[in-house]
């Protein structure tokens, strides 16, 4: 893709993400190699099952720095463009599947926070979609019964079409709360009661700590809370669907948090949220979503305390026995990273190496060849036996270019060719689990040297 025409406020983005070892939000079409059959997969999901009225589950499973956030981060916005409304959060010790802390909540909350759309695609678009589903719905009144906004019954009738549409989730868990707060916030911006338009905001992004407040602010007798907040999720994506959007997209990264929970009670529980998450998505109970999780290899595949320690999620996801020899299902739950081969990092530094040059505005003097030197000499001299991921190459290249442009006197071979030049070597896997990362949820686990040895 050319980046001749590529906007400052992006190429700034794209240089300092990847400088600091993380995935930039804007730009990343510009920069992406390889993956071309995994990303067809996941769009497949999103316009021929999400779109379709179906939901879809998948796990990106990769080693640290393989490109696990970068595929995701693509494909959001890939999503975006496509006219999902996506929501992306990462998992933490303070955001998770569930936990005796609010943990659950807060993952709901932050969900919520980073909703974004075509036209907000940064996120804070969850209010928006809420006016822009009222402007829609008074957009229906005037064109079908020909009523102008200051007609007596127009309010009535924007209400009726309100409620007609909301009727449609009827059925589904929490769809009655659900839909007295959704009314509550049209009544506000109708009588022009802010107080009340905030009110049903709050109770919608799970704001309410106790259900006599939401009683006594909107007249509903429950609350989002840590078991119910993945119902309304399911509920959001039925709401985006009817104010015109294709469906709602869900990102969770670094999955291997739950993995690192020490104690049993509390890993398992997460894993038994997993595991109805997976179901609903798998036996059609949910509809217009399309979960997306980025996990690691050994958080799912270790059998004492990953995902296939849990008899009923290994049965689920264990990949067929036929996938091997270099054949991939890419229709199973799991998708599996490979390697970027030398010839897409090659490309990889290429487009980096335009876009610096672009960005500083300056024309590169760093020849193809010597991108091929660059990428000999890190593995020369770290060795064949290191496993060396894009992150740190990417890294360490633009760290060269930078060098350059801001010391012309020297040359691309004597700084790569020096003996200072010293290629960053990974310390080991940071997503790995040892005494020091493993979490302790305090207050449910003892603190002992003991603490990880289970039967």
């Amino acid at each position: 893709m050319s980046t001749s025409k590529l906007p400052k406020r992006v190429s700034t983005a794209v240089l300092q993400s990847l400088s600091a070892g993380v995935v930039p939000r804007a730009g990343l079409e510009h920069i992406a190699v390889g993956r071309k059959a995994e990303i067809e997969a996941l769009l497949d999901d999103t316009d021929n099952i999400v779109a379709e009225g179906g939901a879809s589950f998948r796990m990106i499973l990769g080693r640290y720095g393989s490109g696990k956030s970068f595929l995701c981060q693509l494909i959001r916005n890939y999503a975006l463009q496509r006219n999902f409304v996506v929501m992306d959060a990462d998992l933490s010790p303070q955001h998770r599947l569930t936990g005796t802390q609010g943990q659950g909540l807060n993952l709901y909350r932050s969900l919520l926070t980073n909703a974004a759309t075509k036209t907000r695609p940064d996120g804070g678009a969850f209010s928006a979609l809420l006016e822009r589903w009222i402007s829609d719905m008074q957009q229906q009144v005037i064109q079908k019964e020909g009523l102008k906004i200051n007609d007596p019954s127009f309010s009535t009738a924007v209400e009726n079409t309100i409620r007609m549409t909301i009727s449609q989730m009827e059925g589904m868990v929490h769809s009655f709360d659900f839909s007295t707060v959704i009314s509550t916030y049209w009544q506000g911006h109708q009588s022009g009661d802010d107080t009340q338009k905030e009110s049903a905001l709050r109770w919608l992004r799970g704001e309410y700590s106790t259900k006599t407040e939401a009683r006594e602010a909107l007249g509903v007798r429950v609350i989002i809370d840590d078991d119910s907040w993945y119902d309304y999720i399911k509920l959001l994506a039925h709401f985006v669907k009817d104010i015109g959007y294709k469906g709602l997209i869900i990102f969770i990264d670094e999955a291997v948090n739950l993995y690192k929970i020490s104690n049993t009670v509390s890993r398992n529980n997460n894993y038994e949220r997993l595991l109805t998450i997976f179901n609903d998505t798998m036996q059609g109970k949910a509809q217009y979503l399309g979960i997306i999780l980025g996990a690691t290899n050994q958080m799912v595949e270790d059998t004492r305390r990953g995902l296939f320690s849990y008899e009923a999620l290994r049965s689920r996801l264990e990949e067929s026995r036929f996938s091997k020899n270099g054949f991939r299902d890419l229709s199973g739950p799991m998708i599996r990273l490979e390697v970027l081969t030398p010839e897409e990092v090659f490309v990889l530094l290429q487009r980096i190496r335009e876009i610096h040059g672009l960005h500083y505005g300056y024309q590169s003097t760093v020849q193809d060849k010597q991108i091929e030197f660059f990428l000999n000499e890190v593995r020369k001299r770290l060795g064949a036996d290191q496993l060396i991921t894009p992150r740190e190459i990417v890294r360490d290249f633009i760290a060269v270019l930078n060098i350059l442009q801001q010391n012309p006197e020297l040359t691309f071979d004597s700084l790569i060719s020096g003996e200072d030049f010293k290629p960053t070597r990974s310390s080991g896997d940071p997503e790995a689990l040892t005494p020091e990362t493993e979490i302790s949820d305090d207050g449910n686990d003892i603190s002992s040297p003991y603490k990880s040895f289970e039967l």
